[in-house]
């Protein structure tokens, strides 16, 4: 069973800006953020972390927004308004609890601004619970034990994007809990030929099939993806 994800986004010092905002924007705002997988959370070096919550903003102020049959669109609407109000009373109460509004936290009927919220406190709920908006909560750290605590510090476990040098990032795969981790990737990536999965809230093992399926019900399977850098992304 695949039970929903609040995924970690980890930037490391050192990363290549404009290439992690896009890599960042693609994972939180595609299918306006309706992916089980999508970045949840941004954990950003205290190093880079003003300027990444500038050019994820920036990102987002640009990323256009309407109905897909109209035209070129980035994002299309919220499910339904069950879900739509949902999103909103997210952002709207984190802004309310001292949560910096850095884009978005409009909407026009069903069509929500991607939103990037800055500065918040690890018991909100834009932190802490699956959003499953387009919505991008971004919190700082300072050493590679906080970025680990802080990414395993939330109930689901299934996928973890890292984002920077590829010595330092390994080093922090091993101690992540989390079904699928991702290095110089984001948190939106699976293939049919690749366990998928994850620990904790976010599942009980890993969709494998074939005749070794009864022996990894009872296993934790955990996907490592290496990139040599950063890749690419249309947001």
């Amino acid at each position: 069973m695949e039970l929903g994800g609040n995924n970690a986004l980890i930037v490391l010092p050192g990363a290549d800006l404009p290439k992690a905002a896009s890599a960042a924007a693609f994972g939180s705002f595609m299918h306006q953020g309706q992916i089980c997988m999508a970045a949840g959370r941004h954990i950003v070096h205290e190093d880079i972390y003003d300027d990444y919550v500038s050019a994820l903003a920036e990102k987002a102020a640009h990323l256009p927004v309407g109905d897909p049959k109209s035209g070129t669109v980035a994002l299309g609407p919220i499910i339904d308004e069950k879900q739509l109000h949902r999103v909103d009373s997210i952002v709207q109460d984190a802004v309310q609890g001292g949560a910096r509004l850095a884009a978005g936290g409009t909407h026009d009927g069903r069509f929500y601004q991607p939103t990037v919220l800055a500065d918040l406190d690890v018991a909100s709920p834009a932190w802490k619970d699956e959003i499953f908006g387009p919505v991008a909560p971004v919190m700082k750290f300072s050493t590679v034990e906080e970025a680990v605590a802080l990414a395993n510090g939330n109930e689901y476990g299934l996928s973890i994007g890292i984002l920077g040098d590829v010595g330092m990032a390994m080093t922090i795969a091993d101690q992540l809990d989390s079904g699928k981790v991702h290095i110089n990737e984001q948190t939106v990536s699976d293939e049919a030929n690749s366990p998928f999965g994850g620990m904790k809230s976010s599942g009980n093992g890993s969709r494998i099939g074939g005749h070794h399926a009864n022996m990894e019900s009872f296993t934790e399977i955990q996907w490592l993806t290496v990139r040599p850098d950063i890749a690419p992304y249309p947001f």
